[in-house]
């Protein structure tokens, strides 16, 4: 494989300059890195193939990315959406109020909870049985009381109502035309209720699962490992990161922590 024209005469030091420039043209620190790590395997390439004698971007240094901590709602906003279907009544009130409070109380996927079938939700034992795709492991996750309780009245009345004749599903939760719900339509279930409960953040399904994992933690309902089993998870570190949003929330200082001090009486 002939050499290209110029490949060979490219050094660390003209790939430094080129990362500087981004730097000084405002790039962030993430798509910086994004492109030292390309830089790196183009060039690790160019030195299998053969290309190349030496591998300029050996060592390169990527800078640092600040991790983002996921968001979360608060618990009042969550009880607001929780809430905020049984203003209505009706068979889709009952499955909306179901699938909120089935979603907030397992931290379960989206595309989980949708392909949930009526035999995955045993409610005498208030378990629901997951199986995260093809071949995926299978985890159950206790659901409190609250959600057994809504999940209950969804099946003993909405659904059936929602189930169209001639029609054999056993999807837990249905649509208008009596199919299994789509990931998309939770989304815009979800998002109705958030804005009629007049929550200011934008909330999806993945945030609820953010929620649940940070709230379990954050009032010692489950230990971590409970929550990386919970969550599904195959890697305890990516549970943690949930411990530091609620160890963040520990040290902002509350509204009496905040308030001014009265001036202590000094003996005369």
């Amino acid at each position: 494989m002939p050499p290209p024209a110029g490949w060979p005469e490219i050094n660390r030091d003209i790939i430094t300059g080129y990362l500087n420039q981004l730097q000084e043209h405002g790039y962030a620190p993430s798509t910086i890195a994004r492109k030292v790590a390309a830089l790196k395997s183009f060039f690790h390439y160019l030195v299998i193939q053969e290309v190349i004698a030496h591998d300029p971007a050996t060592k390169l240094d990527s800078p640092k990315v600040k991790k983002r901590l996921p968001r979360t709602l608060s618990s009042d906003d969550v009880e607001r959406l929780l809430t905020a279907p049984l203003r209505e009544q009706g068979p889709k009130a009952q499955r909306d109020t179901a699938l909120i409070e089935l979603l907030y109380a397992t931290g379960m996927r989206v595309t989980e909870l949708v392909t949930l079938k009526l035999d995955d939700i045993d409610l005498a034992a208030g378990v629901v049985r997951v199986q995260r795709g093809r071949g995926g492991k299978e985890r159950l996750i206790p659901i409190r009381e609250r959600a057994i309780s809504a999940v209950r009245d969804y099946v003993a009345q909405g659904r059936s109502s929602l189930v169209k004749s001639g029609d054999d599903t056993a999807a837990l939760f249905l649509n208008h035309r009596g199919q299994q719900l789509t990931r998309q339509g939770t989304w815009l279930i979800i998002k109705e209720y958030a804005q009629s409960a007049g929550i200011q953040v934008a909330v999806t399904p993945h945030v609820l699962r953010h929620s649940f994992a940070a709230h379990m933690l954050e009032n010692q309902k489950a230990s971590l490992t409970d929550v990386q089993r919970y969550l599904g998870h195959a890697n305890i570190s990516t549970t943690q990161v949930y411990a530091h949003i609620t160890s963040g929330q520990k040290r902002r200082p509350t509204e009496e922590q905040t308030r001014p001090k009265e001036p202590v009486p000094q003996p005369a």
